[in-house]
């Protein structure tokens, strides 16, 4: 009688094991199974070369050759720019660019501007004035340049050297002192020579920038 009682028991505890097998198997495989689908797009980006980053065209040089085609004439100065200064030798560039004039026409006017003022905007300084003489490019409201508001501005004051440099026959060519001398009529006609190495320094340095 025990040994049948056991063996009841033995079958019902492995019947018991093999039904819950048959449950819970099916269900435990569900879960371990991936959920179809998707690739996680972290693997998309990773299976794909990554994309270049962008870069802005490099700019050309400007050609020095295009700066001082004569090379410059005598002994040069240069004189340190406070921020003032190096943002009235961009404007001038600005109004030669705008004006459709090549590089070498910004080199003159960069020039001119240091030995007229050192590329300050001068207003009228008093007993120290030369005559009514205003600007970057000390130009003369009495001799027809504008008014003084009109002077004062550098891209008024560039715009009117640069007018008076394209009258003159063959700028282009000539040496920076004789064609700034021709627009300015200065008593000291060589005095523009000494500034061109720095004014086409400047020159490279911002036209295209």
């Amino acid at each position: 009688m025990n040994t049948m009682l056991l063996r009841k028991s033995i079958l019902g505890i492995a019947g018991l094991a093999f039904t819950s097998g048959v449950i819970a198997g099916p269900l435990a495989h569900h879960e371990a199974t991936p959920a179809p689908a998707t690739t996680p797009v972290a693997m998309v980006q990773a299976d794909q070369p990554a994309a270049p980053a962008d870069k802005p065209d490099a700019k050309p040089a400007v050609d020095p050759a295009t700066l001082i085609p004569n090379g410059v004439q005598g002994t040069q100065s240069k004189i340190a720019l406070n921020s003032d200064q190096t943002d009235n030798a961009k404007a001038i560039i600005a109004a030669t660019k705008k004006a459709g004039m090549p590089e070498r026409a910004a080199v003159i006017s960069i020039a001119t501007g240091l030995q007229e003022s050192k590329l300050e905007n001068l207003g009228h300084l008093g007993d120290q004035n030369d005559h009514d003489s205003l600007g970057l490019f000390q130009q003369r409201p009495s001799s027809g340049w504008g008014t003084p508001e009109q002077i004062t501005d550098p891209a008024y004051a560039t715009t009117a050297f640069l007018k008076g440099l394209k009258q003159v026959d063959g700028w282009q060519d000539m040496p920076l002192t004789k064609a700034a001398q021709t627009v300015q009529v200065s008593a000291y006609p060589d005095a523009y020579a000494q500034w061109e190495q720095q004014a086409a320094d400047l020159v490279a340095q911002y036209w295209n920038s």
